[in-house]
């Protein structure tokens, strides 16, 4: 007698089509995935700014100026309005300047428009301004 070991053809063809109904409908939930992460991270690095900039006003009375920069997070600024309780080691942990998950410097703006003391603005992951989806810009002022 043969033993008959394996599968019969209808039997792989079955499974192909089984995984590929799987692959159809798992993989977009996972390849959107580090695109939402990266949103995210841009989202809490702003916050994590945010805070930055409160210390700084709250040790010498205002925000860094446009021109001064994020910079002035992490060194002293040398330019006016040069300020007088600024914090030795800096306001941020890091030894450089934040720049965004796609590797692009956030913006800063001081004053921000229509009358906020500052803005903070990742262009998204196209780096361009204005886009939808991942695409869309981050701004400091629209998150929850």
């Amino acid at each position: 007698m043969k033993n008959n070991e394996g599968f019969s053809l209808i039997e792989l063809m079955v499974v192909i089509v089984i995984l590929g109904i799987l692959a159809t409908v798992l993989l977009p939930k996972i390849i959107n995935r580090p695109d939402e992460a990266r949103v995210t991270k841009a989202k809490s690095d702003i916050k994590t700014i945010e805070s930055a900039l409160k210390l700084y006003k709250l040790d010498n009375g205002m925000y860094p100026t446009t021109e001064q920069g994020l910079s002035a997070l992490i060194k002293k600024p040398e330019i006016e309005p040069i300020p007088k309780n600024w914090k030795n080691g800096g306001y941020l942990d890091a030894n450089k300047i934040p720049v965004d998950p796609w590797g692009n410097p956030y913006i800063y703006r001081s004053p921000g428009d229509n009358g906020r003391d500052y803005e903070i603005i990742s262009l998204g992951a196209d780096g361009k301004e204005g886009g939808e989806g991942v695409n869309a810009d981050i701004k400091s002022y629209e998150i929850n």
